[in-house]
């Protein structure tokens, strides 16, 4: 059996055609100037722009309250969760820097754009995090060896509650964006909030029992629990970080990429090998083997590669760039193919293969 595309004599007589037809399909290439998906990319931008402004600017005041509760107290657990809040207005500002950057289109030096500093912005956001649970760990431990007196503890607490409830807040609408956009940033600095918020909630219950006991000592032992919940998440950050950088295989993403052509499956389709998938910043890059009957032509070919394309630019909001290698169905494959009539089948279909992530990122052709 020929390996190749055949071109028929019908493809032959009709070039001219052809040709144009080519030239009409190859506008699918500039889908990423297409009005709604370039109106789309720049809401994103706004979005993610405006809401780290106010992550800096919402941040600043509560490290304000943080610092003036520790200031009328002289907690070391209050202390801890205000220096922490430097960490979250310094990534906040990195961040905002990062989300600009990476919004810039490739260009000769970076042709694949500059969505990687969303990943160098979450590894420093993720290193000042562990940087400040040093800062914590000693003041806990000393605030627990030698006991000092909380003073005003009953507004020190209001504040620490005032800035929970806000971090709280700002840490959902970072999500909640983040993942709408598939801002690595801002779900980094979306997290990050909530772990200052469940710090806060920590601190908050200890202080109650200070309060309640007048134990004091329990100040400092809550501090370096704090500081303890902070370094796992900052080594979570600085994993995924570098997990990014080194393009590691993400299993939500390939998973997210299988269903998306799972439901859009045709019967010329008749496997994927080879799928691998990697994201810089909110740009996705995609490549895989897609299987077509041997018989096609080569022009039938490229109309399903540019259609491919305008799938993944739909779904990923026009920040995906696509390789798909067309290979020749082979003999072995006629026992699960759907094509019909096919004059190029050897055996009758028998079965028929998932299409799942084990199967579709699988090395070789059936």
């Amino acid at each position: 059996m020929n390996r190749g595309f055949k071109i028929s004599a019908k493809d032959s007589n009709a070039r001219v055609l052809e040709n144009k037809d080519m030239l009409e399909s190859d506008v699918n290439q500039n889908q990423l100037n297409d009005p709604r998906i370039v109106s789309l990319r720049e809401d994103d931008l706004r979005s993610n722009s405006r809401v780290m402004l106010a992550a800096v600017i919402v941040g600043v005041a509560l490290m304000g309250l943080k610092f003036y509760g520790y200031w009328i107290t002289g907690s070391s657990a209050l202390l801890s969760d205000a220096l922490e809040s430097i960490i979250n207005v310094v990534a906040s500002v990195f961040g905002l820097g990062s989300v600009l950057i990476s919004a810039k289109p490739a260009d000769e030096s970076h042709p694949y754009g500059h969505g990687s500093i969303e990943f160098f912005s979450a590894g420093f956001e993720g290193s000042l995090i562990l940087i400040a649970a040093l800062g914590i760990f000693f003041e806990g431990i000393k605030q627990a060896l030698n006991p000092v007196a909380i003073l005003n503890l009953r507004e020190g607490l209001f504040f620490l509650i005032v800035s929970g409830i806000g971090n709280l807040l700002l840490g959902l609408v970072l999500l909640r964006i983040g993942r709408r956009t598939k801002s690595i940033v801002l779900e980094a600095d979306g997290k990050h909030l909530l772990t200052d918020v469940y710090t806060s909630v920590a601190i908050l219950v200890g202080l109650v029992l200070v309060c309640l006991t007048g134990w004091y000592q329990l100040d400092g032992i809550i501090a370096c629990a704090a500081g303890l919940n902070i370094v796992y998440w900052g080594t979570g950050l600085v994993r995924r970080a570098s997990g990014g950088l080194m393009h590691a295989s993400d299993p939500q993403l390939l998973d997210e990429i299988t269903q998306l052509l799972k439901r859009h499956k045709k019967e010329i389709w008749i496997d994927i090998h080879k799928l691998r998938a990697w994201q810089s910043g909110r740009r996705v890059h995609v490549d895989f083997h897609l299987c077509v009957p041997v018989d096609m032509s080569i022009m039938d070919g490229h109309r399903e590669v540019k259609e491919l394309e305008s799938l993944f630019l739909k779904h990923f909001r026009g920040m995906s760039d696509i390789l798909i290698h067309l290979d020749p169905c082979k003999q072995s494959e006629c026992s699960f193919c759907e094509v019909d009539p096919c004059d190029e089948r050897k055996e009758n279909v028998n079965h028929k293969i998932s299409w799942d992530r084990q199967t579709l990122t699988r090395d070789t052709q059936t």
